[in-house]
């Protein structure tokens, strides 16, 4: 993963210039440091925040180990999936879908996309606005708006955990800057140690201005923007996901409609126009070999 490859490269850089340069790895091993410097972090970070975006930073954390998936492939079998959806509510009535969207799980057009499947966000998304527009007689600009709201009130809370990292990395300086003047101050109060002894201290007192600089900018601060990009990437799939129901509801056809919600996308996981047309037509209802 890119995350953890940035953050041993982060690591490695900085310990393996320093040994370089003739230094000693020994001196930077300071647990007590440590301890007051990540325990402080911890502290304010429990103080500054309430459950729900402790839980959602704790829970964005847990992610990092997986990508969204949100490639060109599976944006084929997003766009496959909902030409397939569309042209059946076109050809037959909104009705018709109606048992596809009650249980997407047996749904013979959701079953062939398992990946799509697997993911809570684009299918709740998908189902509840189907839903809505079999229920209501929705026009496009109120559709638009309450998925604009949906959105807005998505980014909101996924932002909660990056805000919060984020804070902590501005403050891990200073708590390292807390930790080496305590070191500086256990250092001075030993007035009877020689002055190599008290040139030790002193080198252990100010690793914890490093280990807080280093946590803030080369740990911390990452991983706020790995959520940040993640988020990004969601929110990009729900405003194609967006774009392409309000083409459907102003009775664009359905090749059209997967179109716009096409142009929405961010040019490395774009189709091209050709590639999403032999997706539809020529192999309607198969994913993608890579998502197969």
């Amino acid at each position: 993963m890119l995350i953890f490859l940035g953050l041993f490269v982060a690591l490695a850089s900085s310990l393996g210039g320093f040994v370089l340069s003739g230094g000693s790895l020994g001196p930077l091993y300071q647990p007590t440091e440590l301890l007051m410097i990540v325990g402080a972090a911890l502290g304010a970070f429990i103080a500054a925040n309430n459950g729900k975006a402790i839980r959602a930073t704790f829970g964005a954390i847990s992610t990092f180990k997986r990508s969204t998936g949100y490639d060109k492939a599976f944006y084929l079998d997003l766009l496959g999936m909902l030409y397939n959806l569309l042209n059946k509510a076109r050809r037959e009535s909104l009705l018709a879908i109606e048992r596809d969207i009650d249980d997407p799980q047996q749904s013979p057009v959701f079953s062939q996309y398992p990946q799509l499947l697997n993911d809570p966000l684009l299918l709740n998304f998908v189902v509840d606005y189907l839903r809505l527009l079999i229920s209501l007689s929705l026009q496009a600009h109120e559709l638009d708006e309450l998925m604009q709201h949906e959105i807005e009130e998505f980014e909101n809370e996924a932002h909660l955990p990056a805000d919060a990292l984020y804070k902590i990395s501005d403050g891990l300086p200073a708590f390292g800057i807390v930790a080496a003047v305590l070191g500086v101050v256990k250092a001075l109060s030993a007035v009877n140690v020689g002055p190599d002894m008290m040139g030790q201290m002193i080198a252990h007192a100010l690793v914890g201005t490093f280990l807080g600089i280093y946590l803030a900018y080369g740990v911390v601060a990452p991983l706020a923007s790995r959520i940040e990009r993640q988020t990004a990437e969601s929110t990009k799939m729900l405003h194609c996901l967006r774009v392409t129901l309000l083409a459907h509801v102003k009775g664009i056809p359905p090749q059209l409609s997967v179109e716009f919600g096409r142009k929405a996308l961010h040019s490395e996981e774009r189709p091209s126009a050709d590639e999403l047309e032999n997706h539809v037509r020529g192999g309607i209802g198969q994913p993608s070999p890579a998502t197969a």
